[in-house]
């Protein structure tokens, strides 16, 4: 049996091959023979990768972490009564001056030659900064998750480029906003202070114009009393003086009535009732008369001689005030009314601070403030946990990383270039 050898077909002739089927040796193939030209652009993307890497300006990161200070750090200012802040509180006031803008911006004005490498032409300090500001700075604190039952910190990192003195930065930087902290305590201090002065100086005037109306309405009560017993005695005396005048006059009238029955008896001399009939007893014989009379005498068994000078006397009274002691006593109290020691002692008052109620105390209060004095330079408001010290190395770029990533990205981009190559080469038909 004869074969025919142009009748056996190639590997090829026996699998058709569809249109739509990619042939994966062939294009192993393909991409075999182009393999100077991936690794040609490989290479050159890790070339430029690698200088990327060496020419791209490394940035660095630094940070300063900070802890509450001691008890003891602060006792001499809470000491001073007028001023509390506890370890807590300086903490979280200096990290409040860390994350302030307007202190990182102070920070940058007064210390521009740490930030030379910064300056552009065309851009204001303000622009510099806030470009600076937002990519640079970072503040630290503990995750609020997780800050149950852990030390409470705060820091301040900073990313820079190379050029920048960064460690000199942060650690400047935390000892400004130490100072701003410090500056503002005095400043607080020196108010409140202020306001405790001005406090205790109105207390005090307020204490004198309480005791001026005081004592105002004192002298004035005492007067309106000295008057009114003045008035009152007056009255009593007119009234007694007008008594006394009544009773004078009446006694005239019963003087005169009684003179008049004493002249028509015929009793010139003082006698008594039973005196009166003695002749018509004593006719009759040797008698012994005793009298006992309980009723008062009519006034005429006076006399008429002592009558009439009796009343000539009362005729002649000029003033009735002897006849009654209470007119003296009545003069006695009006003499004294005339001078009120108890004012002339009130108004003879020379310091009259020394009477005011509280105001030793107020002014030993204030001797005590005038004499505060703290150093708040020397105040240790936090302790600098961990300062900030020259890096090591960079943080970016990373270079291993960077021309790797190029060697990748070469490769792939060398794969793509020999695929579309290989794809653009006209079929040949066998």
């Amino acid at each position: 049996m004869d074969f025919d050898v142009n009748a056996i077909a190639s590997p090829e002739a026996l699998t058709p091959v569809s249109p739509n089927e990619i042939d994966l040796l062939q294009l192993f193939s393909a991409l075999w023979k182009q393999k100077t030209l991936i690794v040609a652009v490989t290479v050159l993307a890790g070339a430029i990768g690698i200088a990327y890497a060496l020419l791209a300006t490394p940035y660095y990161t630094v940070q300063s972490v900070l802890r509450p200070a001691a008890i003891k750090d602060l006792d001499e200012l809470n000491h001073l009564g007028i001023y509390k802040l506890s370890p807590k509180q300086a903490l979280a006031q200096v990290g409040t001056a860390l994350d302030s803008y307007e202190n990182r911006l102070s920070f940058f004005r007064d210390n521009q030659q740490l930030f030379a490498e910064l300056a552009q032409p065309g851009r204001s300090l303000e622009q510099t900064f806030e470009a600076f500001n937002g990519e640079a700075f970072k503040l630290v604190q503990p995750d609020p998750k997780k800050a149950e039952g852990t030390t409470p910190f705060v820091g301040i990192q900073l990313t820079y480029p190379e050029g920048i003195n960064g460690v000199q930065v942060v650690n400047g930087f935390v000892h400004y906003s130490l100072d701003s902290v410090r500056k503002q305590i005095a400043a607080d201090l020196e108010t409140l202070i202020g306001n405790r002065l001005s406090q205790l100086e109105k207390n005090m005037a307020a204490a004198r114009a309480n005791y001026e109306a005081s004592k105002e309405i004192k002298i004035a009560k005492l007067k309106e009393a000295d008057e009114l017993k003045r008035a009152q005695l007056g009255d009593e005396l007119s009234a007694l003086r007008q008594q006394l005048k009544t009773r004078r006059n009446n006694r005239i009238y019963q003087l005169n009535e009684a003179i008049r029955i004493a002249t028509s008896l015929g009793i010139t001399k003082p006698t008594t009732p039973s005196s009166l009939g003695a002749a018509e007893i004593t006719s009759q014989g040797s008698v012994i008369r005793t009298e006992v009379n309980n009723q008062q005498i009519p006034l005429y068994f006076m006399g008429s001689d002592a009558l009439e000078a009796e009343r000539k006397a009362l005729l002649a009274r000029r003033s009735d005030d002897f006849t009654e002691p209470r007119i003296a006593q009545i003069a006695r109290e009006l003499k004294l009314l005339e001078h009120n020691r108890q004012i002339e002692t009130l108004n003879s008052r020379e310091n009259e601070d020394l009477f005011l109620k509280d105001l030793a105390a107020w002014r030993e209060e204030a001797a005590r403030l005038r004499a505060l004095q703290l150093d708040t330079e020397l105040l240790m408001l936090v302790s600098i946990d961990q300062a900030a010290v020259e890096p090591s190395k960079p943080i970016k770029p990373k270079k291993a990383l960077i021309v790797a990533l190029a060697l990748v990205l070469g490769g792939m981009l060398g794969l793509f270039i020999a695929l579309v190559r290989n794809l653009r080469r006209p079929v040949t038909v066998i």
